[in-house]
């Protein structure tokens, strides 16, 4: 006989029936009842990491490997503030997941602030700014409702996170054993707007397609390589969608835009057709970036900054959905600029390969993508050797690379790889720096205690290496840079991790990753070199 659950069972049960198969959180004394399951009642497992932001990250991690619905559970009051750094880092990425906090016991709701354990002014009050949507169930109830609602948020196009909180009280009570589904509307495009757009497509000279996450979002990987390979254009992504077209696609272009030989590229073309992109400041170097005079944008949100760009057309619209209309409307072309670019990517590197600034972040980048292309997961931090991964290592499919770009949070690789590490039948490498690293050094434990096949690899160079390129002048001090580390092969083995040490950036490095990547377990591989930032960094836009 099935033990009448919690409403802290339903809600569990709910995010798992919707694609949080793991959940992630860190156990108070409002939030316990969601490690007390009543018997019999499926429901998703509950992974304990060391602090909540951690969980937010794991549960971001997920959904970005997995392109399903995240989860995290916290508590009351200060575990629900620990968590708002990750939850911004979620929004902005627009990851979909959904993030339940306890709180007070509604008897103390109208306390006197201080008065109950936790309490806050306005607990949800701090996620308002960033939350896609905000849920207040005040009872069973309305918990099984709000929390319907909240997954359908999270989900629905665009994607992102959203906040829900309960009182512990209503927490540990009964509730009834329903299932709860969300209700996604049906992928649709504006046929007029799209029909507009394919004229002027036609119309025009040269293509050049620019790809964003939406395109991930939308499962339109396929249809996009059909649709640039019909338009002969050259295909740009963005740090959300890298690896929509294979390794080996001609229309690829695999590198940033930010290049001046990819960036004269981008604007020699007639025409931009953009579907599922923010054009975001990161990505067009806050609109500095030479776009085509003409730009099709093609997203379900039209809400969105255009940084100062002229003649955009919007379409609002799924991409997959587009894309498919695109090519019914659309004439094929037997040329394009994809002609060209074989010999314009081979500049780019041997470019990168001779400078002496960037030659060993060139082989870098060519070590990690032997050692894990098509072998593993790569999440990177806010980190220089994770903007290079970020946008130079070329993946062999879509979700097999995360950046923490949107918020730019720094220490998002370690616990957002314990999130990949669930939702991935790959080894999983988080790609860091020593200062970021020193951010999650608890979920080195959460690793160990669940043996999740993941490896760190820490670029060791002392300190916050991007910030002693952007301060650095001759004879001029560089303060907050440099940083007191530990040996950090004795910390990993003190966690009961493998670790290894190289100071090279090519054979050496790339043995060390191979042998981590196939043992199964938790593995680092720290690297005493610093690299030299892309210009994909800001301080280098000017250059």
């Amino acid at each position: 006989m099935t033990a009448q659950p919690s409403v802290a069972n339903v809600a569990l049960r709910a995010v798992g029936d919707a694609g949080a198969r793991t959940v992630f959180g860190l156990p108070g004394i409002h939030n316990l009842a969601f490690w007390h399951m009543a018997p019999g009642l499926p429901a998703p497992r509950l992974v304990n990491v060391r602090h909540e932001q951690a969980a937010v990250y794991a549960a971001d991690g997920w959904a970005r490997a997995s392109g399903r619905l995240g989860a995290a559970v916290v508590t009351t009051g200060p575990g629900a503030a620990n968590a708002l750094g990750a939850f911004g880092e979620a929004a902005m990425s627009r990851s979909p997941l959904v993030l339940i906090a306890s709180e007070v016991p509604s008897h103390l709701a109208d306390a006197h602030l201080g008065r109950a354990l936790h309490q806050s002014k306005d607990q949800a009050g701090m996620f308002r700014p960033l939350a896609k949507g905000i849920f207040r169930p005040r009872s069973p109830q309305a918990v099984i409702q709000d929390v319907a609602d909240a997954i359908t948020t999270a989900l629905s196009a665009p994607r992102g996170p959203v906040y829900l909180d309960i009182p512990a009280d209503i927490l540990a009570g009964p509730a009834a054993a329903v299932n709860v589904s969300a209700r996604l509307p049906p992928p649709s495009v504006d046929e007029d707007a799209l029909g507009e757009a394919a004229k002027l497509i036609d119309a025009a000279g040269p293509i050049v397609i620019w790809a964003g996450g939406g395109v991930v979002d939308a499962g339109a990987a396929k249809d996009l390589a059909v649709l640039a390979a019909r338009w002969q254009a050259p295909v740009l992504t963005t740090f959300g969608s890298r690896g929509v077209l294979g390794r080996a696609d001609p229309c690829s272009v695999a590198l940033p835009p930010h290049e001046p030989e990819i960036e004269d590229m981008l604007a020699s073309a007639d025409i931009l057709v953009a579907f599922g992109t923010d054009f975001d400041g990161m990505m067009t170097k806050n609109a500095s970036l030479h776009l085509p005079s003409t730009i099709v944008d093609i997203n379900v949100d039209l809400g969105r900054t255009r940084f100062g760009y002229e003649g955009v057309l919007p379409v609002l619209g799924d991409a997959k959905k587009a894309i498919e209309r695109l090519l019914q409307l659309t004439d094929e072309r037997d040329a394009g600029l994809v002609s060209g670019l074989p010999a314009l990517k081979e500049r780019v590197w041997a470019r990168l390969r001779s400078d002496p600034r960037t030659r060993d972040a060139a082989t870098f980048v060519a070590t990690v993508e032997r050692a894990a292309a098509g072998v593993a997961v790569v999440v990177n931090d806010m980190t220089i050797p994770g903007y290079w991964l970020g946008n130079y290592y070329q993946p062999d499919q879509p979700r097999t690379v995360q950046c923490p770009i949107g918020w730019g949070t720094l220490g998002y690789a370690v616990p957002a790889s314990v999130g990949a590490a669930f939702a991935t039948d790959r080894p999983v490498l988080a790609v860091c720096g020593d200062g970021g690293f020193m951010y999650a050094i608890g979920e080195l434990a959460t690793i160990a205690q669940e043996r999740l096949p993941v490896t760190v690899l820490l670029v060791n160079d002392g300190g916050y290496g991007m910030l002693r390129y952007g301060q650095h002048a001759p004879g001029r001090p560089i303060p907050g840079a440099d940083l007191v580390t530990p040996d950090f092969v004795q910390l990993a083995l003190a966690f009961g991790w493998g670790a290894t040490r190289v100071s090279q950036v090519g054979a050496p490095l790339e043995d060390a990753l191979v042998h981590a990547l196939a043992s199964g377990d938790p593995q680092m591989v720290v690297c005493d070199v610093a690299l030299f930032p892309p210009k994909t960094t800001s301080p280098r836009w000017a250059e």
